[in-house]
């Protein structure tokens, strides 16, 4: 879409190739509680090029800086296969009455022989933002994308999620 068709539709859209203040703070890997029901979009190609999604709630997302994202996913899943061979995903995602939408490039995190236990046995990687963009119409307010709401365990989830957060972030720190 051009500018011009962009400003006739009403279409706000921002470039960025760094974590704006806001969705910083939502990577944060603090105050996992109070962001439960944040959901996640994982788009990989697989091996055959088919699109697959993982849904990723808070507790397996963390922004160690400015322009990376760290993701912890179990190893039979098909996002942690998808990264290893080609290293690429989009994230998708509503906040703040915007989709936004990031390319990435993602490597493996290095686990280190006495964090192995630590990690839950999930394998993490660190995204760095290509480019990311956020879009907002001035017709229409989105009010949520993918949403959900612990049930049964939810205390328990709250607890994993804040080990693998924490594990992230030591991670991360090693590359």
């Amino acid at each position: 879409m051009t500018d011009s068709a962009a400003s006739r539709s009403g279409l706000e859209l921002n470039v960025f190739d760094e974590w704006p203040d806001p969705l910083r703070a939502l990577f944060d890997g603090t105050a996992l509680a109070s962001k439960i029901g944040f959901t996640g979009s994982l788009v990989t190609a697989d091996a055959n090029g088919h699109l697959r999604t993982s849904l990723l709630g808070i507790g397996e997302l963390y922004a160690p800086d400015s322009r990376r994202l760290c993701v912890a996913l179990w190893p039979q899943a098909r996002a942690a296969r998808a990264l290893a061979e080609n290293r690429r995903a989009a994230l998708t995602f509503v906040f703040d009455d915007a989709f936004y939408q990031l390319q990435m490039a993602f490597e493996p995190l290095p686990v280190a022989d006495d964090d192995r236990d630590a990690s839950g046995g999930l394998v993490c990687f660190s995204g760095s933002i290509d480019t990311g963009e956020a879009q907002r119409v001035n017709y229409a307010r989105l009010t949520s994308g993918i949403m959900f709401e612990l049930a049964a365990g939810k205390d328990a989830t709250l607890e994993r999620w804040t080990q693998q957060v924490e594990y992230l972030k030591k991670a991360a720190g090693r590359i």
